[in-house]
């Protein structure tokens, strides 16, 4: 990718003409955005940045931007194939038709610039050979974080950094509700999980079906995405382990809190230096109070990198909406204007194949509630099932007496087959009347 200040002048066209598929919250925030920043764009690069076409599929349908009708069209195909076109803007979503038309304008020598996660964790590896093959960008800035410039960091900034995790809350549906579900228990009242939900919809952070958000669909893909960049490797949404948030309990985040902990829904993108497996899992996850990720409130996102040399880093910012979203896009449209006229274009580089490591290979210390018949022995049962799966336990407590008893354990790092293995007999003991949702816990 190619610095916007200061690029030297050379001898191609001084506007660009970008066709943007698509007239939504983001492609219409784009087109805004061009319009206020262009004069800027043009004197820090010389280059003029033009929407001249726009493909929806309704012409005459509301939109957030006022586009003349000379340069609507609804022919998506016309615009990537149209010689007077230089740049194209994907922002129709999912992966027909946007795959085809992706190829079609790599393949007619344009750059494009994507938010498309859905497309990227599943056929991205085919998308990036097609751009390296017709020597143009495929940028997208805005399909991992939305707002917060973290792609361009792997692709630039970390790209000879010997990564070893990243831990993202990249999904700010999730954290708004979770971020409530916690207040409320802070406040003394019950964690609603269904009320949060409901919040979130009501203020636009959910969908009306909000499934790819809540089971943690849409923060997969975004791992993939991550996990591809940061390795080098290629990794598809079909190969991160998901556990969305739709169980967690009151009772699990007020345990959480007592401990010291948050409950947040990460991203997790992790490389085993000795066998260089990848393991890339989406869970709901006890985040120590002390950790930067655990002061991540509402819809925000942020994502945290740890290498051998960088030590760690934090990146913060809105994770999701059209204005941020926009934003990112058009970061991306800027550089690939100035490495079309330079003629040069970056690249995520060769992909190597993924070795995948089974979430059942992975540790993690857990947390796991068990309601219990309160009776003599109940304790010993229980703690000799974790010793007989080779589960040690860091934390005990038992709350309350009766009918109302239940114990609570904290492990040390396991196995999670160990602990898998040591929820299913568990379940079989009589003492045990019900065993709670597993939630993992990341260190400080």
């Amino acid at each position: 990718m190619s610095n916007v200040l200061d690029h030297p002048a050379v001898d191609r066209p001084k506007v660009v003409r970008i066709g943007v598929l698509g007239c939504g919250n983001v492609g219409a925030a784009l087109i805004d955005i061009v319009r206020n920043r262009a004069d800027v764009v043009e004197q820090r690069t010389g280059i003029r940045l033009e929407v001249t076409r726009v493909a929806v599929r309704n012409i005459s349908a509301p939109r957030d931007v006022e586009v003349g009708e000379d340069v609507l069209t609804r022919d998506a195909m016309g615009v990537v194939t149209d010689p007077d076109i230089d740049l194209v803007v994907e922002s129709i979503g999912g992966i027909e038709p946007a795959r085809e038309l992706i190829l079609a304008a790599l393949a007619h020598g344009k750059p494009v610039v994507t938010a498309n996660k859905e497309l990227l964790a599943n056929v991205g590896a085919e998308l990036y050979a097609a751009a390296d093959e017709a020597g143009r960008d495929l940028l997208f800035e805005a399909a991992v974080a939305a707002g917060i410039p973290f792609v361009r960091v792997l692709r630039e900034s970390l790209y000879g950094e010997p990564i070893t995790r990243i831990l993202g809350i990249i999904n700010g549906t999730t954290n708004y509700i979770l971020t409530k579900m916690t207040d409320a228990v802070d406040a003394g009242g019950d964690a609603d999980y269904s009320a949060a939900l409901k919040d979130a919809q009501s203020l636009g952070f959910a969908e009306r079906d909000p499934t790819a958000d809540v089971e943690g669909y849409d923060a997969g893909a975004k791992a993939a995405i991550i996990a591809t960049v940061a390795f080098g490797k290629k990794v598809v949404a079909g190969d991160v382990y998901h556990q969305g948030i739709s169980n967690v309990t009151a009772s699990e985040i007020a345990i959480a809190r007592r401990l010291g902990y948050v409950v947040k829904l990460l991203g997790i993108v992790e490389r085993d230096p000795s066998s260089d497996e990848i393991s890339v899992r989406v869970h709901p996850t006890m985040v120590p109070d002390q950790h930067p990720l655990a002061t991540v409130r509402d819809s925000f996102n942020a994502i945290f990198v740890e290498g051998d040399y960088v030590d760690s880093a934090l990146f913060y910012g809105r994770g999701a909406g059209g204005a941020p979203t926009a934003s990112a896009v058009f970061g991306d449209v800027i550089d690939a204007a100035i490495n079309l006229r330079a003629g040069t274009h970056g690249s995520v580089g060769a992909l190597g194949k993924a070795t995948i490591k089974p979430i059942d290979e992975t540790s993690a210390e857990y947390l796991l509630g068990l309601d219990v018949a309160d009776q003599p022995g109940v304790l010993h049962a229980v703690t000799g099932v974790f010793a007989e799966h080779g589960v040690s336990i860091r934390v005990a407590e038992q709350e309350g007496n009766g009918p109302d008893a239940r114990l609570v354990f904290i492990t040390h790092v396991a196995r999670e087959s160990d602990v898998q293995a040591t929820v299913r007999e568990l379940n079989g003991l009589e003492a045990v009347l019900a065993v709670g949702g597993l939630i993992r816990v990341i260190g400080n």
